[in-house]
């Protein structure tokens, strides 16, 4: 059964960036055809899907102490396509723990980046809450978007990402979704990008 916003009576078949008419969570077998036509999640790992999404895992291990606030950052590269946004939600086992997640919920349609994940320990029990390199740690699902695409083009475009994987993103940009990215507008972004990759 598809998750849909709106209703449907047929199953309706489309290519993975046309509009259905109804805002709809993609289904596994569309989020992988989708991850591979056009990288939108980078590394990727097929055991980290998860029914309807992918697990996003931490780059770094951190520990949090008890009201501690931290940002953690994602192991993998993040691309919305222009016809698409993204929702995020935690792992419910960092939930019980009392590890709260502090984002806006939605990553954009056409960004692309690592995302910085906003954590706070509000534990019960005061202890500190350690999160290692490569925990599944954050949902994504990927849901159809209507109307004129309207990528994103903040500060925060490709926040965390080498120079190399910059470039394979403006070509991946450039060459799927010419009508939508130029170029010069995509390099200049990468110069004045707030967050530049970490190092390794």
């Amino acid at each position: 059964m598809r998750h849909c916003l709106g209703a449907a009576t047929e199953t309706i078949k489309f290519s993975p960036i046309e509009p259905t008419g109804n805002m709809c969570i993609i289904g596994k077998n569309q989020l992988t055809e989708l991850i591979k036509s056009y990288n939108c999640i980078h590394p990727f790992d097929y055991s980290l899907l998860d029914g309807d999404g992918y697990i996003l895992t931490v780059k770094d291990e951190r520990t949090l102490h008890y009201l501690e606030h931290q940002n953690l950052i994602s192991h993998e590269v993040v691309f919305t396509p222009p016809n698409y946004v993204a929702h995020l939600t935690a792992k419910s086992k960092y939930g019980r723990m009392g590890l709260s997640f502090l984002n806006a919920a939605k990553v954009h349609s056409g960004y692309v980046g690592r995302l910085a994940l906003e954590l706070v320990n509000l534990s019960n029990e005061r202890q500190p809450i350690t999160i290692r390199r490569g925990d599944p740690l954050m949902h994504i699902e990927f849901v159809k978007r209507e109307g004129e695409a309207s990528p994103y083009n903040g500060n925060y475009m490709f926040q965390f990402m080498s120079e190399e994987e910059i470039s394979d993103y403006v070509g991946i940009l450039t060459r799927e979704f010419k009508t939508v990215f130029r170029k010069d507008d995509l390099l200049k972004a990468a110069k004045q990008r707030v967050a530049l990759a970490p190092s390794a």
